[in-house]
C-alpha cells in the first residue's frame, strides 16, 4: 500500500522493510519495490531472492534489538548486584504471561528443581496482573523475583544464564543478541516455528513440548558445572546479532541523505 501511495503521489521517501521473524517469513514480506530489504538470516535472504527481491537490495544485519543489549560493559554478576539479586547464583530469567502456554507449569517445575540446584529466578509477566498476583501466592523454594512490567528488559538479559519463553521473533532475537540461551515453551504454528528451529539447529537452546522435557533440559544444563548451558550461550553469542538496529539507523541515515528516489506517477 505505501509504495502504491507513493508513486500515486510522487512521493520521494525511501522505504525500508524489516523482516523480524528468523527464518518462516510470509511471502508478502518480500517485495521487490522497497529500497532496502532488512532481513535476520541467511535463510530469510535465500527466500527473498527466490521471491524476486533484487540482491543488491537486500541487507543481512538482523532484527534491530535495544542497543542497550551492545552496550552493556558490566559483568552478569556486576548487574545482579545492582538489582538485588545474588550475585553468585545461576540466574533463570522467565518472560511471558498466561496466554504463554506452559508458562505456569515451567515456573513450578524451576521452582522444585531449585530446591536440588543452586539457583535463582526472575519473572517478567508483561503487565499480566492475573499472573503476577497468583505469582506472589506461591511458596518459592528459591529466591524469586517477580515483576509485573519492566523497562530495563537488557540489563536483566545481560544478568540472566537461562531464558525461558515463547518463541516469538523478538524476545529470541534479544535473547541471543544478549548471548542468553533459550528454553522455548510455547511455539505458534507458522512464523514461531522457524525461530524455534533456528534456535535448536543451532544449538542455541531447546524446544519445550512438556513437563519432562522441561525436567530433562534443566537436569542436564545442571550437569559439570552447567557446561551445557556455557556452550549454548557460546551458540547464542555467535549468532546473535546485538548491532543490527545500528545498521538498519545507518541505512536509514545515508538513505535520507542521498537524492531522492526517482518515483514515476500512476495514471
Amino acid at each position: 500500500p505505501l509504495i502504491s501511495l507513493f508513486a500515486l503521489y510522487k512521493i520521494s521517501i525511501p522505504l525500508i522493510a524489516v523482516v523480524t521473524d528468523l527464518a518462516t517469513v510470509h511471502r508478502i514480506w518480500f517485495n521487490s519495490s522497497v529500497h532496502r530489504l532488512i532481513v535476520p538470516t541467511e535463510t530469510n535472504k535465500a527466500l527473498a531472492l527466490e521471491s524476486g527481491v533484487p540482491e543488491e537490495k537486500i541487507l543481512l544485519a538482523g532484527i534491530p534489538v535495544h542497543p542497550q543489549i551492545s552496550l552493556e560493559e558490566r559483568s552478569d554478576r556486576e548487574i545482579r548486584q545492582s538489582l538485588g539479586w545474588d550475585p553468585n547464583l545461576r540466574t533463570i530469567l522467565a518472560v511471558g504471561s498466561k496466554r504463554v502456554k506452559g508458562m505456569q507449569a515451567a515456573l513450578n517445575i524451576v521452582n522444585h528443581v531449585g530446591a536440588l540446584i543452586p539457583l535463582q529466578l526472575a519473572v517478567v509477566c508483561g503487565k499480566d496482573e492475573e499472573l503476577y498476583n497468583e505469582l506472589h501466592q506461591i511458596e518459592w523454594h528459591v529466591p524469586t523475583h517477580i515483576y509485573n512490567f519492566v523497562t530495563n528488559m537488557p540489563e536483566l538479559m545481560r544478568a540472566a544464564d537461562l531464558m525461558i519463553c515463547k518463541a516469538g521473533g523478538l524476545i529470541v532475537t534479544e535473547s541471543l543478541a544478549s548471548g542468553l540461551p533459550l528454553l522455548l515453551i510455547d511455539v505458534i504454528p507458522g512464523q514461531e516455528t522457524g525461530n524455534m528451529e533456528y534456535v535448536v539447529d543451532h544449538h542455541a537452546g531447546a524446544w519445550i513440548q512438556d513437563e519432562i522435557s522441561m525436567l530433562e533440559a534443566l537436569a542436564h544444563l545442571s550437569l559439570n558445572d552447567g557446561q551445557l548451558m556455557k556452550d549454548w550461550a557460546a551458540a547464542a553469542r555467535k549468532i546473535g546479532r546485538p548491532q543490527a538496529a545500528m545498521q538498519v539507523a545507518e541505512l536509514a541515515l545515508d538513505l535520507m541523505l542521498a537524492k531522492p528516489v526517482e518515483r514515476k506517477a500512476i495514471g
